[in-house]
């Protein structure tokens, strides 16, 4: 019997429910305890389904991830005290990825709030410096507003983290209200159209405009946008590492690659070249503005659903702030430009064909351990439209950030903005739930695996169709090449061995071990072809590491 059927009155955790039902919500992750399992009953009776998680960080993980491939927040339940701070890495990392999540967290009675008492914490000043909402409820009537405005605040402008504080005494009193419904109709149109000729203006005047795609170029409905824009005014245009999969393969010759973390890329170089950048959804955090506007500032054209950030190396001449698919198609109109200049034109070609010459020497790499080159050469020729990529944060993300390439947007997940280790895995389970029919491949080094290995007792538990590669050496290796750099010598980053074919063993997953080169693309074959969650261990060759940082000085290196 239902249980809301059994009671005369609706109570407050009754409510949350259906508030999160009238979103859409189909799946909630957490770990439940005394404070919140008044929410975590009453979800027993919905559609929604729970998915109990072995740590409240990569349920948050694993929420924020969601949001990022669908648009819709994914929610994530914590109990009161350590369950609720344990979010905080997971919320943290969801603001500076752009990426739409709601916690909901369990805290002592509003009576108890302010006293010493188990489990008492002030969860909304600790979340309030990495979400973009924290607020607690104080009645029962203010369930729907809180949750209404969590909702708006983490899914529209600039998506982020939002937190809901939820006293056990107020989930558990009569609550008469209905949930508060979305507007049906919502959010900013295009940029102001003085700014719109303004900004066609200067790039009809400048020499060589180059356009910088940040995260929300990548978010679908902008991407469309985007081929439309760049292919109809022959524009050369670079992207930051969150920007992954916004240029399609029909520009990619225009697309001079990826810029992030250190100024040493080929696509560097075509930025550099601009005497004016037309920045679209970029937030600095993806990539410090002095790193690329420092010593050669330019005019800024700042495309974005939110002003800048002023910096001393970023501040844009105009601003177009408005919803950016709706503003790229409103400017398109006024611009004149039919051919790239000569000198985006000869740096493209270079770069075209340095790429071509990268797939020759990376397909020739042999021996063992692998080198990472030849690793991605093969998961270049094994990603196809029908998978999803988790990039976890290590040295082997820098090779596939740099060298990888994707033309469907969100098609691979990145962490960025706080670089956060042990993200891969739970984003693999969040794709496994959103994309069903695809094959997801998510990857780590061997340092980043162990942060959320945990969670694969989860993914077994949900049969999830993932294979998991870890790029195994021993340290935490991009930390210990950037001490090299700047020391002379490493420190702190050494670890043991993981036997990863029985660790997964262990958890009722496959495990497999890649060898040599050859077997790169057999044994992922094979992976993909085992029902339920595989990981695939690779020893590497991180000898060549020192020239992912190479061409900078050590103050540049963060």
């Amino acid at each position: 019997m239902d249980t809301r059927s059994r009671q005369t009155q609706q109570i407050g955790a009754d409510l949350v429910v259906r508030t999160l039902e009238s979103r859409g919500v189909t799946h909630v992750f957490g770990v439940s305890g005394a404070k919140i399992d008044t929410l975590f009953n009453a979800l027993v009776d919905s559609k929604i389904q729970t998915v109990v998680c072995r740590h409240e960080q990569n349920a948050g993980f694993i929420a924020g991830s969601i949001g990022r491939m669908t648009g819709n927040a994914g929610v994530t339940i914590a109990t009161s005290g350590p369950g609720v701070s344990n979010l905080t890495t997971a919320l943290g990392t969801a603001n500076s990825e752009g990426d739409p999540v709601v916690a909901l967290g369990g805290a002592v009675a509003t009576a108890d709030a302010l006293k010493q008492v188990h489990q008492t914490m002030d969860s909304v000043s600790i979340m309030k410096p990495v979400t973009k909402f924290s607020a607690t409820v104080g009645a029962p009537d203010q369930l729907g507003e809180v949750l209404a405005n969590a909702f708006r605040a983490a899914e529209s402008g600039r998506p982020g983290a939002a937190y809901v504080n939820l006293p056990i005494d107020i989930m558990a009193a009569p609550c008469s209200r209905e949930p508060l419904a979305a507007p049906a109709f919502a959010g900013p149109g295009s940029a102001d159209a003085a700014a719109i000729k303004e900004a066609a203006r200067l790039i009809n005047a400048a020499s060589n405009p180059v356009v910088m795609l940040g995260m929300l170029a990548s978010k679908p409905a902008n991407a469309q946008a985007l081929q439309t824009f760049i292919g109809k005014n022959n524009l050369p245009v670079v992207g930051t590492f969150q920007a992954a999969g916004a240029v399609g393969a029909m520009l990619f010759d225009n697309f001079g690659g990826r810029v992030g973390q250190i100024a040493n890329q080929p696509a560097d170089r075509l930025l550099e070249s601009a005497d004016l950048v037309m920045t679209v959804g970029y937030d600095p955090v993806e990539y410090w503005p002095p790193l690329w506007n420092g010593r050669n500032p330019r005019k800024i054209i700042h495309i974005d659903v939110q002003p800048a950030d002023l910096d001393n190396c970023y501040s844009p001449y105009v601003e177009l702030t408005g919803d950016i698919a709706q503003t790229l198609q409103a400017l398109s109109p006024h611009l004149e430009r039919q051919r790239k200049s000569a000198l985006s034109s000869e740096i493209l070609d270079m770069i075209g064909r340095e790429r071509q010459q990268f797939a020759t020497e990376a397909q020739a790499r042999a021996g063992t351990p692998i080198h990472p080159l030849r690793l991605v050469y093969e998961l270049q020729q094994f990603v196809g439209s029908d998978t999803t990529l988790c990039l976890d944060m290590g040295s082997f993300h820098l090779w596939i950030a740099r060298h990888l390439y994707s033309f469907r947007p969100r098609q691979v997940l990145i962490t960025n903005g706080q670089q956060t280790l042990g993200v891969a895995l739970p984003w693999g389970i969040a794709a496994s739930i959103v994309r069903p029919a695809e094959k997801i491949l998510s990857i780590s080094g061997d340092g980043g695996f162990l942060f959320s290995a945990m969670e694969l007792e989860t993914a077994v538990r949900l049969k999830a169709n993932i294979v998991h590669m870890v790029w195994i050496d021993g340290s935490y290796d991009m930390v210990g090449t950037q001490e090299q750099i700047k020391y002379g010598r490493r420190s702190g980053v050494d670890f043991g061995p993981v036997d990863y074919v029985k660790y997964a063993e262990a958890f009722g997953a496959k495990g497999l071990m890649i060898g040599k080169p050859d077997e790169i693309a057999p044994i992922l074959k094979k992976a993909f072809d085992i029902a339920g969650p595989v990981i695939v261990g690779v020893h590497v060759n991180y000898s060549d590491n020192h020239k992912l940082f190479e061409m900078v000085d050590a103050s540049a290196i963060h």
